[in-house]
C-alpha cells in the first residue's frame, strides 16, 4: 500500500515533516450481525463468514417513551407519525457478507449498501500491511491505526488478537499495532466490530433518529465507521497532538506572545530531550525558542514572541506592506486573525536528541493570533478588542449520498465558501463534531465556528459518563483551531428533562462548563443553547417566529429574556419542602452578550408538493418571498439593539427538513448576493446602534 501525499492527510492541522501514512478508506468486507453471534463464533479469529442466519424475527422495541421525548422536543411544530417503528421480518433470513465503501455508513448510497433497517452490530474486515520502511523499523518507529470517528462502540483485532476498543461516536481514537502486525511479507487481517444502539436514548446521538423513517428535525442514523481510517508510522519519542496534550494558546495579543504547552509521547524514562518551537509569517522567520524537556514531566511551556520587528516587516512581500498600517490586520507588528483578515503564522515544532542535535520528530502546523472577550459588561463579544457581530448559519453537515460523512475534503471547503457568498462569517456546527478538515479550512478562510457535540435524550448516570468523556475528547481535539470561538455542550436541554426541578441535572451542566474551562479558558461556553441556562456567561435564545413577532420580541431585553417554547430562559430557585434553597438558579448577567442562536427556518413549498413531509418553521411562496422573509427576520432581530449575533437556520436542506438556503445538493434557492446585502446591512446597523448606545 503506497503512502499518501501530505495534502490528502486527514489531519492537515498537524503534519509531520517525514509523513509516512496510508489511507484505509475504500472497500472492506462487511456483514450485519443481527443475532450478535460474531464474538461467540470468534469471527475475529476465523474471518467473517460468507453469510449468517438470522433465525428469530426482529420485534420492534417499545417506543412509547421515545415518542414522548420526540413530541416534547419538537413542541407540536410537526405532527410525528404513529407507528413509525422498525418492523421485524416475518421469518428467517440470511445476512450476506458484502463490500462496504469506508468511511461511508451502510445507510448511505455511497457505502454501496444503502440499507435503512435497524442493524445494531456490524463487522468490518480488510487486509493491512506494515508500511514502515526498514530504516523506520531500525529506528523503532511505532505503527498506529487511527480512526477519525466510529459510531458508537468499536472493538478492534489484528489477526484475531485484541488490540483495543473505544466508545464515543464523534471523536478520534488510535491503537498501536506495532507489535501485532505481521513481520513477514504479506497481509495481516484487521477486524472491527461496531455496536450502535438504535434505541438507547442515553447514547449521544444528535439528530440521528431512533424510528424507521426520518421526520421533523431528526434524520437517518449514521452507524459504524464514518470518518477517515489510516495507518501511520511515527517516531517512538514524538510530539503529541492536541488530543494528547499539546495546546497552543493564541489569545494573548496584548503581550503578542503565543503560549504553548508542547507534550511529548513515547519518551523513555529519564531520556534527555529538547523541544523547539519556531514561528514564521509569510515566509519570514519571526522567532524561535528551545527548552529542555523536564525530567519529571513530559510537557514544555513556551511564551513565544510573535510580533514582527521593523526589519522583519520590511522583509515581507510587497502585497503585505499595505496591511501593516491596517489596525484590523496588524497591531504593533502582530498579525491578527479575523474573518476579514485571516492572517496565519506557520509553526514548526521539533523534538531533538541533545546528544547528537538530531531532530527525532518535526511537526508543521499553523496558528492565528486573536483574542476573545465577553465579560466586560458592554453586551458585546470583542474579537481583537473590537466588537464582533456574528452572522452565523446553522450547519449540520449532511449530504444526500453520504449522510454525515463529507463526499470529499473539498466538499467541506465548498460549504464554507457557499456560506461566505451569502454574507455569513461563521457557523454553529450543530449536533455534530465535524471532520477536522473542515476546521482547517475555516482557519484558512477566516470562518468563525461554534463547536458542539451530539446530545442524548435521557438523563442518567450512564449518559453523564458517556457524554462527559466524549465532550472532553471533542474539546481537546479542537482546542488549537483558532476559528473556534465558542463551545456549546448542550442544546435546548436535550438529555436534561427536568432542569426546572432537578439540581443534579443543573450541576451536571455546570460541571461541563467547568471541565471545558479547565482545558480552555480562552473561549466562552454556551452552557445550554436556547433556554434554561444554568450559568450566566452568555444569554442565547431560539425563536422561530415570523419577522414581525421576532422584531417585537427583540425590541426589548425583557422580551428576549421571556419564556421560550414554554421554558424559562434561566432556571429559577429550587427549594425543599421546608423552604430551604437547594439550588439558587441563574439569571441574565447585566451586560452579558445576547445572541439569537436559532431563527429563520423558512422553507419554500414547491408546486405539487403540498402536504408532503417537507417542512419549515414558516413557509415562503417563492424565492423572492424567501428573500423578503430573510430581510424581515434578520433586520427585525437586529434593530432592537440588544443582540450581538444570530444563527440562521439553516445552510442546506436535510432530508425532509427543507428550510435551507441551499438545497441538499448545494444549489442556491434564492439569490446569494441579495442575502449577502441583507446580512451586510444588518452588520452595519448593529455597529451604528452600538455607537449610539455608547455615546
Amino acid at each position: 500500500m503506497a503512502s499518501k501525499k501530505a495534502e490528502d492527510y486527514p489531519r492537515p492541522d498537524f503534519v509531520r515533516e517525514h509523513l509516512d501514512w496510508t489511507s484505509l478508506n475504500g472497500p472492506w468486507d462487511f456483514i450485519f450481525d443481527d443475532e450478535d453471534v460474531g464474538q461467540l463464533a470468534q469471527w475475529q479469529k476465523t474471518g467473517l463468514p460468507d453469510s449468517v442466519a438470522v433465525n428469530a424475527p426482529e420485534s420492534a422495541a417499545d417506543q412509547s417513551e421515545a415518542e414522548r421525548i420526540t413530541q416534547n422536543i419538537i413542541g407540536g411544530i410537526v405532527q410525528i407519525q404513529k407507528g413509525n417503528l422498525f418492523k421485524g421480518d416475518s421469518g428467517s433470513k440470511t445476512n450476506e457478507k458484502r463490500k462496504i465503501n469506508v468511511p461511508f455508513v451502510f445507510q448511505t448510497p455511497a457505502s454501496g449498501i444503502n440499507e435503512r433497517g435497524a442493524h445494531e452490530v456490524l463487522w468490518y474486515e480488510r487486509p493491512i500491511s506494515d508500511i514502515r520502511t526498514s530504516k523506520a523499523k531500525e529506528n523503532h518507529n511505532r505503527l498506529f491505526l487511527r480512526f477519525g470517528a466510529v459510531d458508537y462502540e468499536a472493538i478492534v483485532w489484528v489477526d484475531g488478537q485484541y488490540v483495543g476498543e473505544h466508545q464515543g461516536g464523534h471523536v478520534p481514537f488510535e491503537i498501536d499495532v506495532s507489535d501485532v502486525i505481521q513481520e513477514a511479507p504479506g497481509h495481516s487481517r484487521l477486524t472491527v466490530r461496531v455496536r450502535d444502539s438504535t434505541y438507547d436514548l442515553t447514547q449521544p446521538r444528535g439528530k440521528q433518529y431512533w424510528a424507521a423513517e426520518p421526520e421533523s428535525i431528526f434524520y437517518t442514523p449514521s452507524s459504524g465507521i464514518w470518518q477517515n481510517v489510516w495507518l501511520e508510522s511515527v517516531p517512538t519519542a514524538r510530539i503529541a497532538d492536541s488530543s494528547h496534550g499539546t495546546v497552543l494558546r493564541s489569545n494573548d495579543i496584548e503581550s503578542g506572545e503565543l503560549h504553548a504547552e508542547i507534550a511529548i509521547q513515547g519518551r523513555r524514562s529519564g531520556q534527555k530531550l529538547k523541544v523547539e518551537i519556531s514561528a514564521s509569517f509569510a515566509g519570514i522567520p519571526v522567532s524561535s525558542q528551545t527548552e529542555d524537556l523536564p525530567r519529571e514531566v513530559d510537557t514544555v511551556h513556551f511564551s513565544l514572541p510573535m510580533r514582527l520587528s521593523s526589519s522583519q516587516q520590511k522583509q515581507l512581500p510587497s502585497e503585505w506592506q499595505s496591511s501593516l498600517s491596517d489596525p484590523i490586520s496588524f497591531s504593533s507588528g502582530l498579525a491578527l486573525w479575523s474573518p476579514t483578515h485571516p492572517n496565519l503564522y506557520d509553526l514548526t515544532l521539533r523534538l531533538i536528541d541533545p546528544t547528537t542535535s538530531t531532530p527525532l520528530d518535526t511537526v508543521h502546523t499553523t496558528t492565528g493570533m486573536r483574542s476573545l472577550s465577553w465579560t466586560h459588561g458592554s453586551g458585546t463579544i470583542l474579537l481583537n478588542s473590537r466588537p464582533l457581530f456574528q452572522k452565523l448559519c446553522l450547519d449540520q453537515g449532511y449530504w444526500s449520498s453520504t449522510g454525515m460523512t463529507p463526499p470529499s475534503a473539498s466538499a467541506l471547503e465548498r460549504d464554507i465558501r457557499l456560506a461566505q457568498s451569502m454574507g455569513f462569517n461563521g457557523c454553529r456546527k450543530h449536533q455534530k463534531v465535524e471532520d477536522p478538515v473542515f476546521l482547517h479550512h475555516a482557519d484558512r478562510l477566516g470562518y468563525l465556528v461554534w463547536g458542539e457535540m451530539a446530545n442524548g435524550y435521557k438523563f442518567s448516570a450512564e449518559y453523564c459518563a458517556r457524554f462527559d468523556a466524549e465532550w472532553d475528547a471533542a474539546v481537546r481535539r479542537d482546542v488549537n483551531q483558532f476559528c473556534v470561538v465558542c463551545w456549546t455542550p448542550v442544546n435546548e436541554s436535550w438529555g436534561y428533562t427536568d432542569l426546572k426541578g432537578d439540581a443534579r441535572q443543573r450541576d451536571q451542566i455546570r460541571g461541563l462548563v467547568s471541565r471545558t474551562k479547565v482545558v480552555d479558558g480562552t473561549r466562552p461556553v454556551n452552557d445550554n443553547c436556547g433556554w434554561e441556562h444554568v450559568v450566566d456567561e452568555l444569554s442565547t435564545f431560539h425563536d422561530y417566529a415570523d419577522g414581525e413577532a421576532l422584531g417585537k420580541t427583540c425590541s426589548t431585553l425583557e422580551g428576549i429574556l421571556g419564556d421560550k417554547a414554554g421554558r424559562n430562559m434561566f432556571v429559577g430557585e429550587i427549594r425543599d419542602g421546608e423552604g430551604r434553597v437547594l439550588d439558587k438558579g441563574a439569571r441574565h448577567r447585566e451586560g452579558a452578550p445576547v445572541l439569537c442562536t436559532e431563527m429563520g427556518g423558512v422553507n419554500i413549498t414547491p408546486a405539487g408538493k403540498e402536504g408532503s413531509k417537507d417542512w419549515g418553521y414558516t413557509t415562503a411562496s417563492d424565492p423572492e418571498d424567501l428573500v423578503r422573509r430573510v430581510e424581515s427576520l434578520v433586520m427585525g432581530a437586529v434593530k432592537g439593539g440588544h443582540i450581538c449575533g444570530f444563527v440562521w437556520t439553516q445552510l442546506t436542506d436535510i432530508e425532509q427538513e427543507t428550510n435551507g438556503l441551499y438545497d441538499i445538493e448545494r444549489k442556491e434557492k434564492l439569490d446569494a448576493k441579495k442575502v449577502k446585502a441583507i446580512l451586510d446591512e444588518a452588520e452595519r446597523l448593529y455597529h451604528r446602534l452600538l455607537e449610539e448606545r455608547q455615546k
